[in-house]
């Protein structure tokens, strides 16, 4: 548990960053820790890129490991180091980079380790489990001078790219005034689970790291995690942040002023904590030009909107509104607009792009610019999920004051903006 490890002064952290990579050939070495689910993806998309090379991955489940080198093997790819304990992965110097695809309560406490370590650091959505933990994962990300990438992989589309631009230029849609994010996603109840016996081959107490440790329930683990408030940030931090994550950029903003939620665990007599049904609203104000982000989250049978549908029950996606006309963006990586009163078909395309290659390149080039989701990016999308979350749990609305980064005149909403850390996994107050 002994954290010397991560404490670099920051000369030897600055020496870390230019120097060369521990690889002949200019090959960049991944560490993926986490495994399971979202993890595959992590180690198909930077095993298939060229000099790269998967050196290490870490997951407190062994059958999570054994999954990831079945993975490896079949894509005949060199096998890799294996751990339990991530923080072994950290200590190994000819690692330039590490993947985080873990639970979000994680997320932050292990970018910033890794940043500390010297490595490079490509994490999964949302970057932080509450908003002090994403103010402190971009402070790292600076102090260090690391590259750090937000999995917004949405970010690298091209198609998603013009669209953006073409919002921003005014010319065909005029002044986009308004965002509408969507995520209704098909969830079915998670049931009941009782407490049970933690599963051989899994490191609970380190799973749970800075979160409260409950007793051991199947609900509670893998991915149901996302549905209890110690560990996930419900749907709205889930498949949400995407559209949360393109709903700001499109707009133009950053933080709000105003922030009110309603919602509810509908349908289900469960074990779930988080929403299933939540409807949001965010005010900006920017210069004097007020801005309006509405955002819902819908967990069962619904209809599309503005041609946003997925396989005919899913709808995921944004729909901007301009004085022109609107536009409106998928989660798979292509826009359609239409302009006017009489709303003819506008532009139009689909092609996406390759997150893992764009973070790879920042690496070598040492570009902070070029990440499509750098970390200051991702954090500003991730703080609108939490104020969400923290709306819906007060029940009222929040008046957000960006300056000092907490609710006005709001004790309890300020609360929810970090939380007890379980030591020794404690986030730091000073990086």
């Amino acid at each position: 548990m002994d954290r010397r490890h991560f404490l670099m002064s920051s000369a030897a952290a600055a020496g870390a960053a230019s120097r060369a990579f521990a690889s002949p050939n200019d090959t960049v070495r991944i560490g993926c820790i986490g495994i399971g689910g979202r993890g595959a993806s992590h180690i198909a998309g930077f095993g298939r890129l060229p000099n790269v090379e998967l050196a290490a991955i870490a997951d407190i489940d062994d059958s999570h490991v054994a999954n990831g080198l079945a993975q490896i093997a079949k894509a005949g790819y060199k096998k890799p180091q294996t751990f339990t304990d991530f923080r072994r992965m950290l200590d190994d110097k000819s690692i330039d980079a590490i993947s985080i695809a873990t639970p979000n309560h994680w997320h932050t406490l292990m970018a910033i380790w890794a940043c500390q370590a010297g490595k490079d650091v490509y994490v999964e959505k949302p970057c932080s489990h509450n908003i002090f933990e994403a103010q402190q994962i971009v402070a790292a990300a600076r102090k260090y001078e690391r590259m750090v990438q937000m999995g917004s992989q949405i970010r690298s589309s091209a198609a998603v790219q013009e669209a953006i631009a073409k919002l921003r230029a005014g010319d065909e849609f005029g002044e986009i005034y308004m965002a509408r994010g969507l995520c209704f996603k098909w969830r079915d109840t998670i049931g009941k689970k009782p407490v049970s016996p933690v599963p051989a081959g899994v490191n609970y107490d380190l799973w749970t790291g800075p979160a409260p440790l409950h007793p051991f329930t199947q609900n509670r683990f893998h991915y149901n995690w996302h549905w209890f408030w110690d560990t996930g940030n419900g749907d709205l931090g889930n498949q949400g942040i995407h559209e949360m994550d393109i709903a700001r950029w499109g707009l133009g903003v950053k933080y709000p002023v105003k922030v009110s939620a309603i919602g509810g665990h509908f349908m289900f007599d469960d074990d779930q904590e988080t929403p299933n049904t939540l409807n949001l609203a965010f005010e900006f104000d920017q210069a004097g030009k007020k801005r309006m982000l509405e955002f819902e989250v819908r967990h069962w049978m619904s209809n599309g909107e503005a041609a946003i549908m997925d396989r005919g029950f899913n709808t995921i996606g944004n729909t901007f509104y301009g004085s022109k006309g609107y536009l409106a963006v998928d989660t798979y990586s292509s826009y359609k607009s239409w302009l006017g009163k009489t709303q003819q078909p506008g532009p139009g395309r689909n092609e996406g792009g390759d997150h893992f290659l764009n973070f790879i390149d920042a690496v070598r080039s040492r570009k902070r610019e070029s990440l499509h989701a750098e970390i200051e990016e991702g954090a500003a999308s991730t703080i609108l999920v939490h104020l969400g979350n923290i709306s819906y749990r007060t029940g009222r609305t929040l008046y957000f004051d960006e300056k000092t980064m907490t609710c006005k005149g709001d004790p309890e909403a300020n609360k929810l903006l970090t939380r007890d850390y379980r030591k020794p996994y404690v986030v730091p107050e000073k990086v």
